[in-house]
């Protein structure tokens, strides 16, 4: 007959606290706490303390009715107090106020010894919370000050590059670019100068429409209807001049449309590319998913250095506005199923199973 504490042991397995519990698991911080008979006290499921036998382990829905129950909060752990995930995010989200409040960008060390921590911890701690580095952070803050100065009424870009936080005009005119997508007077003006030409076509999954500005294909669409990919074409570019593209712009879509047909092929073209940092990094990570693979979202998470960045990976996917040309068809779910195509799960399948067979 099986002892008293085999028995206790066995029947513990089944509950997915002491589970947790056994695995020190910080994602269940919050959700339950355990106190310890023989202490007196109570703690997170994460706690470094040496596990204490079963027999003299209880469970507790909230730190409030641990308490209740006579035990005291652990010295270690302190369930009391906010989790040290949820104070680091803080510690963070406070940077980055400075960040966005401090009138030009802030050195990584200047900002580390803000956040009281080493250059190297401070840094890995920030990419892992917001998914981009510091420096990637402050860039995207200031390209939105630039913009929204720009677009103020009577403002000259030279008062708008000196309140963006530029401290010189060669600096400013060397990112403009990048930053805008374009120069800064065509983007004070909205774009309204700025040429796009574009073209229909068919192909085996449906219809397709290509559009190229004057620094290489910036859209790749596809879908069912050619009025809904214009009309998706007109969203992204609202002030842009669009021009149907003449019997030139042919042989480009052909190789677009040819490369959809084989796209282990890969596309040798200039790409417009317009996205946030984060974006750009997840894009390319896609780009780095050799042909006729797949990548979860979390291992492009990882990849990126942002574990805990998972939506917004699967986000940056939606955003993709380069079908093919960027691959995030190559992008699945944990468990390998092809669901989150903007294009149609059909379009996704379709593309994967080229890529094996050629």
């Amino acid at each position: 007959m099986p002892s008293k504490a085999k028995i206790n042991e066995t029947t513990a397995d089944a509950d997915p606290r002491w589970k947790s519990l056994k695995l020190r698991d910080p994602a269940c911080d919050g959700r339950f706490y355990y106190a310890v008979k023989t202490t007196g006290v109570y703690c997170r499921p994460s706690c470094p303390a040496r596990t204490a036998k079963l027999e003299n382990i209880g469970f507790y829905a909230s730190r409030e009715e641990a308490e209740r129950a006579g035990f005291r909060p652990c010295k270690r752990c302190k369930p009391n107090q906010p989790s040290l995930a949820a104070r680091q995010v803080v510690l963070v989200a406070e940077i980055c106020r400075q960040i966005e409040t401090a009138p030009e960008i802030p050195s990584l060390d200047e900002m580390a010894r803000a956040a009281g921590l080493s250059t190297h911890h401070f840094h890995r701690l920030f990419k892992a919370i917001t998914g981009v580095t510091p420096r990637a952070y402050a860039t995207a803050h200031q390209a939105r000050r630039l913009r929204a100065a720009l677009v103020k009424p009577g403002t000259t870009i030279t008062a708008a590059l000196y309140d963006a936080g530029f401290n010189s005009s060669s600096r400013f005119y060397e990112s403009s670019n990048a930053l805008l997508g374009m120069t800064p007077t065509k983007y004070r003006d909205g774009g309204r100068d700025t040429e796009i030409c574009f073209a229909m076509s068919g192909c085996s999954l449906g219809a397709i429409l290509v559009a190229r500005s004057e620094r290489g294909v910036c859209a790749i669409l596809m879908g069912d209807d050619q009025d809904a990919l214009t009309h998706d074409l007109e969203k992204r570019f609202p002030r842009a001049r669009l021009v149907r593209g003449g019997l030139g712009f042919e042989a480009l879509v052909a190789k677009v449309v040819g490369f959809v047909e084989a796209p282990a092929r890969g596309l040798d073209l200039p790409l417009d590319i317009r996205g946030t940092a984060f974006q750009q990094r997840v894009w390319q990570a896609l780009c780095e998913i050799p042909a006729g693979s797949t990548a979860s979202y979390l291992e492009i998470a990882k990849r990126i250095g942002a574990p805990k960045s998972v939506r917004a990976v699967a986000g940056a996917c939606a955003a993709n506005p380069l079908a093919v040309a960027i691959p995030c068809h190559r992008a699945v779910r944990s468990d390998g199923a092809l669901s989150g195509y903007r294009w149609g799960v059909a379009r996704k399948c379709a593309l994967l199973d080229r890529e094996r067979t050629r």
